[in-house]
C-alpha cells in the first residue's frame, strides 16, 4: 500500500474542517472494503481519518415509530441488540448473515450504506423501508441516495452519522449468499409499510432497486403464490462466472417468496 497520513478524529466537527482541506483523505471506520483496497494499491489516499469512537456516529434507540442507529455500529452490534430485535427483528436477521464473524464484529452499518456495493445486504433494508440516512449536513431519503454501482448521493466532505428507519408494520429478508464470500447474489428485502408493500433486491443488479410488479402483486394478497407469475426483467441485471442474468433473476424470485412465506409463516 502507498504511504499516507493517519489521523484519530474526536469529533464530527474535527471530521469535517479535515475533510474541507482535504479532498483525497479517505474515512476509517471498519474498513473491510477500504483496507483491500488500500493493499492492492488500487487507491491512494493522503490520509485515513479514524472516525472510530465519535459518540455522535454511536447508539441504538427507538423514538416514537423510527429506529435510529449510528452510522459506526458494527454489524454485530445491530445484530445481537435487543433494540433492533424487538422493534426490527428483520434488520436484525439481516446483519446476523452479513460476511463471517470476523467482518461482522468490523464492518459498521454506515460503512456499508455509504460503500454501496451492490451486492451488500443493508441497501436492501434501507430502501425496502426509505430509511433516512442523515448525515453530518442534511437528511436524504434513500430513494434519493442510492445512485448505481458505489455511488450515492454523499458530496464531498459528506459523511453518514445516523441512519432512521420507519418501523414497518412486517418486514423480512430472505439472501442466497456467495459460498465463498457471503455477499448476495441476490437478496430480498419485503416490508409491509405504512404506505403500502415495498420490495428491494440487492445482489442480483448493478446496484439496489424496488422491484414494483411484486409490490403490485404482493399489494393485492401477500402471499408467496402472488409472485409466481411474475418475471423479474433481466434488463440491468450482473452476469459472470457464478451466474447468468436469468439465473439471477430467478434466484431474486425464490428470494422475494422466502421472505414474503417469513412474513405471513407460510410455505
Amino acid at each position: 500500500m502507498y504511504a499516507f497520513q493517519y489521523r484519530k478524529a474526536k469529533t464530527l466537527k474535527e471530521v469535517g474542517e479535515w475533510l474541507a482541506k482535504d479532498d483525497e483523505a479517505k474515512l476509517l471506520s471498519g474498513g473491510m472494503t477500504l483496507i483491500p483496497t488500500l493493499k492492492a494499491r488500487l487507491a491512494q489516499p493522503t490520509q485515513l481519518i479514524d472516525i472510530n469512537g465519535i459518540s455522535e456516529l454511536s447508539g441504538i434507540e427507538v423514538k416514537g415509530d423510527v429506529l435510529s442507529i449510528g452510522a459506526a455500529t458494527r454489524h454485530q452490534e445491530v445484530a445481537t441488540s435487543k433494540v433492533v430485535r424487538d422493534a426490527l427483528p428483520a434488520l436484525a436477521s439481516l446483519a446476523a448473515n452479513i460476511g463471517d464473524p470476523q467482518v461482522r464484529n468490523r464492518g459498521t452499518i454506515g460503512g456499508s450504506v455509504a460503500n454501496n456495493d451492490p451486492a451488500a445486504d443493508y441497501p436492501a433494508a434501507v430502501l425496502g423501508l426509505n430509511a433516512k440516512i442523515i448525515t453530518n449536513k442534511r437528511e436524504i431519503v434513500a430513494e434519493d441516495f442510492f445512485q448505481g454501482m458505489f455511488a450515492t448521493a454523499l458530496e464531498a466532505g459528506e459523511l453518514i452519522v445516523r441512519i432512521a428507519f420507519p418501523l414497518p408494520k412486517k418486514a423480512a429478508y430472505a439472501k442466497f449468499p456467495h459460498p465463498a464470500t457471503g455477499y448476495a447474489m441476490a437478496g430480498v428485502f419485503v416490508a409491509e409499510t405504512a404506505d403500502g408493500i415495498r420490495v428491494a433486491v440487492t445482489g442480483a443488479g448493478e446496484g439496489v432497486f424496488r422491484w414494483s410488479d411484486a409490490e403490485a402483486a404482493l399489494g393485492k394478497k401477500m402471499d408467496a403464490a402472488a409472485l409466481e407469475k411474475l418475471t423479474l426483467s433481466t434488463d440491468n441485471l450482473n452476469e459472470d462466472i457464478h451466474g447468468t442474468r436469468e439465473y439471477r433473476a430467478q434466484l431474486a424470485k425464490v428470494m422475494a417468496a422466502r421472505a414474503v412465506a417469513a412474513i405471513t409463516g407460510k410455505k
